[in-house]
């Protein structure tokens, strides 16, 4: 069974960083493009980032551009999210999803981890 497991949420004051991870077992990340989402409480699920298989190619949110990084690590079959400059509006649980193919990024993914939970507060 494919499996996406992300880490590397915690509570960090606003201008902090994190950097999340995701795992990915039972499959390839290779052959991937991977989505970094997030829901904020009460909101609906939004798309962060996007970042094709090789890394070659990325797209961010409005949102988050200048302050999140989006990488990967194919040999370890490890996606990462480097998240800087911190803001309170960033809180939510973060999930990666991986998706055959560039264009499927976001709307038609096809594993989903269960996500990690970013709290941004002082």
């Amino acid at each position: 069974q494919p499996q996406l497991v992300e880490s590397g949420g915690a509570l960090v004051q606003p201008g902090g960083s994190l950097r999340l991870s995701c795992a990915a077992s039972q499959f390839s990340l290779g052959f991937y493009t991977i989505g970094w989402f997030r829901q904020a409480p009460g909101k609906e699920r939004e798309v962060v980032s996007c970042i094709s298989n090789s890394g070659g190619r990325t797209n961010y949110a409005d949102f988050v551009k200048g302050r999140f990084t989006a990488s990967r690590n194919n040999a370890q079959n490890t996606a990462f999210l480097q998240m800087n400059s911190l803001k309170p509006e960033d809180t939510g649980v973060y999930y990666c999803a991986a998706a055959q193919g560039w264009s499927k990024c976001p709307d038609e993914m096809d594993y989903w981890g269960k996500g990690t939970l970013v709290t941004v507060s002082a």
